[in-house]
């Protein structure tokens, strides 16, 4: 965890996320900034499925896509419609700590038994549906992969600035990635 960046005052967010989108994400969230007012949306926050994250952030200030280990690659789509329609300008890409899509495997059990009582699959369903999606989804350590992704990401949207992030949900405290 010493990759990842504290931000426990305004003078914690580097000089380029200030007074922007990125920096008010960080300030609202954990420093209580009080609440602006928005009418359109600034950022997209690419971020975990995971019910242990809640973000503290005013009501139309960003869009917000939920995907597994905060795993953009099937929803590029929705960013280029947040960018292109809904105006965003920036992106804060938020892993965290204890993400259920890591090690994938050793949850296979527990996925196929799960299907099988509270969605009615068969055992041959649900392990072809766990097999073929394995490696679409397996993120392997958070860190690495959502510094990966914002790599990425970066490639495809070369004008757009992408903030790689921790949430810990030990204490529900975003933190920059020291890249």
């Amino acid at each position: 965890m010493n990759r990842l960046q504290k931000i426990e005052t305004v003078s914690d967010i580097p000089a380029e996320y200030k007074d922007q989108p990125i920096g008010n994400l960080l300030e609202y969230h954990n420093l209580n900034k009080p609440f602006s007012t928005y009418t359109s949306a600034q950022l997209l926050i690419g971020m975990c499925m995971d019910n242990r994250k809640h973000l503290n952030v005013p009501d139309n200030f960003a869009f917000i896509i939920r995907a597994g280990g905060a795993n953009l690659r099937y929803s590029e789509f929705k960013v280029s419609f947040a960018i292109s329609v809904g105006g965003a300008r920036q992106i804060a890409l938020i892993g965290h700590n204890h993400c259920g899509m890591v090690n994938l495997a050793s949850k296979k059990e527990a996925f196929i038994e799960g299907l099988m009582e509270r969605a009615g699959w068969t055992r041959e369903q649900a392990e072809k549906q766990f097999e073929e999606s394995v490696p679409k989804f397996e993120i392997g350590n958070e860190i690495d992969f959502i510094l990966s992704e914002a790599i990425r990401l970066r490639k495809v949207y070369p004008k757009i600035k992408i903030a790689p992030m921790m949430y810990l949900v030990e204490d529900n405290r975003l933190y920059l990635i020291k890249e």
